[in-house]
């Protein structure tokens, strides 16, 4: 078992969890702000992205080194908490810390919260086609505002929602076309 934990009380997702298996089946639980209790989703990470965490996992020898992550120079608290959680084997290892000088480590936290961008963003486009469809454009704007910042796990694993949402007409058109956009635009960026 693999797991990504993040905490600060005055962001706006305030506390996400990651847990996951080495096929990439796992569960995220995230809180807002103004929400009483986590959210909890099944997720599905995607073959190509397990592939990049066992790689940063391998480099970082995190069971085997028992090195602290935590910079000894710089405290960070006020931008949160990371937590990295491996449990395999009969052997478990947790560290926490909120800056690091170690690249690897940086690497590895760095790929968990595009996973967690990656699925808070399904859970809020769902939230707004069910029961706030005005809010899809905003909602899509922030979706390719990650692609371009390269804030999201993996693109390509979107392909199949945002074409659902090219069709839902339950959202407004302008929501709709940006999917189809992006779309677009992944599937390029695919070709290249």
């Amino acid at each position: 078992m693999f797991a990504y934990e993040f905490e600060n009380p005055k962001f706006i997702v305030s506390h996400v969890k990651i847990e996951h298996d080495e096929k990439g089946n796992g569960r995220i639980w995230f809180k807002k702000q103004d929400f009483e209790v986590d959210e909890t989703e099944s997720i599905q990470i995607s073959a190509h992205i397990m592939e990049r965490l066992e790689a940063l996992w391998g480099e970082l020898a995190y069971l085997s080194d028992g090195v602290r992550h935590q910079s000894e120079e710089r405290d960070y608290g006020h931008l949160g908490t990371m937590t990295l959680t491996v449990n395999r084997d009969g052997v478990k290892r947790t560290d926490s810390f909120n800056w690091t000088e170690n690249s690897k480590a940086k690497d590895l936290t760095d790929e968990y919260k595009k996973i967690s961008n990656q699925f808070i963003w399904v859970f809020d486009m769902e939230v707004a086609r069910k029961n706030q469809p005005l809010e899809a454009p905003r909602i899509m704007k922030s979706i390719d505002s990650y692609i371009r910042r390269d804030s999201i796990s993996d693109p390509e694993q979107l392909l199949p929602y945002l074409r659902k949402l090219q069709d839902d007409e339950r959202i407004p058109l302008i929501a709709r076309n940006h999917a189809g956009r992006l779309v677009e635009r992944i599937e390029k960026s695919r070709k290249d």
